[in-house]
């Protein structure tokens, strides 16, 4: 065996980098090597298109252990499992209990319950948890911050009661009011003592936490990974610095903190910011010199992105979630939410949680995902992606430290408007076709209809009008990706008339086929009705047709040297009985309007901005 390894090492010459460079070219064929295959990322770093281990031989990660300091490779030795998590809403605490049960016999081990503040009481809670083995599974708690501490008190008489093991009791509150001072700009200063209570009252529950970081609320801000990845960081140092310098314990405040984070479509960008994360967040706790390194792991529950999911063919947000799921379960997270895919317009129903529980025991059942610890590990480009994440993610967390701490920043407003950019960033480069939304800005489903589905928001339940609910601080503007698209197409099915729209296809037959696909897919995203045809042996001929199916725009679908024969003349037949639009932005262009063609659509349109213009111009 020795020696048929020996022939094969020596058989093959590993070709260096300028061999793999020198290729590169000849396939290139003279295009320019950094802006065709070096992806220039929003994080902040440059991805090359191939690496080698000499790429690595600097680097720290590739030394790192699964389940030792600084955890980069997950806490875990000997598995990858994690907990697959559905949350409930428990306004009526037996239904509450009946989901639950029902959702342990298929598969769920991992409890999320969203309690208002007024069922915080012992009956309701008793009620509940009614023949569920809390030392079995998770269970997670969300209620009114002001109430998360008589919450965290009846839950350990309930403990008791039953007579439970601490040690083996795994479960969080969702306490994190610096995520309303952050999203809705509410001042929660008066209420963070609260955090030393909570964690004291739970001081002998070492797997019970009970101080939340809710970075995914910036995920689904918008937020790029970078920017997620260094806030979380700020964030969970800001509750750190809090609780030991009231005199918590270090390794005590350390394990009370959970990182509640989002997971965008990125697949391997995402898989490389949780191992980064661990990597940073153990640093940083090592700086408090905590007694134990298993202080320093991170504790990370994975929820799948909302910003990206869509209204109009809502299917596709399964598989969004999908790609999202298998970077966190990839990645080592400790549980992991799907996000339902119809979250965006209703309240999720018992298929698409179902299908949404489905989608992670997939990853276990038939992919094996839960038995390989930290599969990534060794590859040149997820070591290189992990590192580079970290340094930019590092000069968040600094930056944030230099202006005073998270808190302070927020103050500030600083990480508002950080976030804020971005978004209407991602918002921009949508509306132009920069990023896409499948279905939604590109390859929209041209005959779908919203069948009365509208977007829906989940208000807070803690009830009465508080102080802090005046406003003090800037807000982070959350808006799905999709949002602005779903409204314009919203509006056009709602008009008296949906718009018809021609492809009036003449000339050059790869060119007009061409031009007529993206046509179709660009006046589609506003709900048009669109026409696509064959070919014309004349304008007249396609104006006839046009006009003959009721059209309101004609489309003229050809190749550039053509349009200064066909243009002009389709222009005056048509005589502005519909909307004339040239497919393209020929060299005849400014010939073109001289004649008084106003309309053009191609790749470098404002798609949004244009179908408005559209709208307004029809009546809509």
């Amino acid at each position: 065996m020795s020696n048929c390894k020996e022939k094969l090492f020596t058989e093959f010459n590993a070709p260096t980098r300028q061999e793999w460079l020198d290729k590169i070219q000849v396939d290139l064929k003279g295009a320019d090597f950094n802006k065709r295959l070096v992806w220039r990322t929003n994080e902040g770093f440059n991805v090359q298109p191939f690496y080698l281990r000499e790429d690595i031989a600097s680097l720290k990660t590739p030394e790192a252990l699964p389940g030792e300091f600084p955890f980069v490779r997950g806490n875990k030795k000997n598995n990858n499992e994690w907990y697959v998590r559905q949350d409930i809403e428990a306004d009526d605490a037996a239904a509450a209990n009946g989901k639950a049960l029902k959702l342990l016999e298929h598969g769920i081990d991992s409890l999320g319950f969203n309690i208002a503040p007024d069922n915080v009481n012992v009956d309701f809670i008793a009620t509940l948890l009614n023949g569920i083995y809390c030392d079995c599974i998770e269970l997670n708690f969300n209620t009114c911050k002001r109430m998360s501490l008589k919450l965290a008190q009846l839950l350990c008489e309930y403990f008791d009661k039953k007579g439970y093991d601490k040690k083996r009791i795994v479960a969080s509150i969702d306490w994190d009011p610096l995520e309303k001072m952050v999203m809705k700009g509410k001042d929660v200063t008066k209420i963070l003592p609260l955090a030393v209570k909570l964690v004291n009252t739970l001081k002998d529950y070492p797997n019970f936490r009970c101080i939340s970081v809710n970075a995914v609320s910036l995920n689904n801000a918008g937020a790029y990974i970078v920017q997620e990845l260094g806030y979380a960081l700020a964030w969970g140092n800001e509750y750190l610095e809090l609780l030991v310098n009231a005199g918590v314990d270090t390794d005590l405040a350390a394990s009370k903190i959970k990182f509640n984070m989002g997971v965008s479509e990125n697949f391997f960008m995402e898989l490389s910011k949780f191992r980064a994360a661990r990597l940073l967040w153990a640093e940083i706790v090592k700086q408090y010199a905590p007694a134990n390194d298993s202080s320093c792991m991170m504790c990370v529950n994975a929820i799948t992105s909302k910003y990206n999911m869509t209204l109009f063919d809502s299917y596709v947000n399964l598989l969004r979630s999908q790609t999202e799921a298998m970077s966190a379960a990839l990645a080592g997270v400790h549980s992991m939410v799907v996000t339902p895919f119809d979250i965006t317009y209703e309240q999720p129903n018992e298929f698409s949680e179902r299908i949404a529980k489905n989608q992670q025991l997939l990853l276990k059942e038939e992919s094996h995902f839960d038995k390989v610890v930290d599969p990534g590990a060794g590859s040149y480009f997820i070591e290189e992606l992990t590192t580079s994440l970290a340094n930019e993610g590092w000069k968040i967390f600094l930056n944030v430290e230099d202006n005073g701490g998270f808190l302070e920043s927020v103050k500030k407003g600083l990480v508002q408007d950080d976030i804020n950019n971005t978004n209407a960033k991602r918002h921009d480069a949508a509306a132009k076709r920069k990023e896409f939304l499948l279905g939604t800005n590109q390859f929209p489903n041209f005959t779908e209809k919203s069948g009365g589905k509208r977007v829906i928001d989940n208000p807070c339940k803690c009830g009465g009008k508080q102080e802090e609910d005046v406003p003090a601080f800037k807000a982070v503007n959350s808006s799905r990706l999709a949002a602005d698209f779903e409204a314009l197409r919203i509006k056009v099915e709602e008009s008296d008339k949906i718009p018809v729209a021609f492809m009036l296809t003449i000339g050059n037959l790869a060119m007009r086929q061409a031009r007529a696909q993206f046509s179709c897919n660009f006046l589609a995203c506003a709900g048009y009705k669109v026409i696509d045809n064959l070919g014309f042996k004349s304008v007249e001929e396609g104006v006839d047709a046009a006009l003959a199916a009721n059209a309101d725009i004609v489309v003229i679908c050809s190749s550039d040297d053509e349009y200064a024969e066909y243009a002009i003349p389709a222009f005056k037949y048509l005589d502005n009985r519909a909307l004339f639009i040239v497919a393209g932005a020929p060299a005849c262009m400014d010939d073109l309007k001289a004649a008084g063609i106003e309309n053009f659509i191609h790749v470098r349109c404002d798609v949004l901005q244009t179908l408005k213009e559209y709208n307004e111009k029809l009546g809509i």
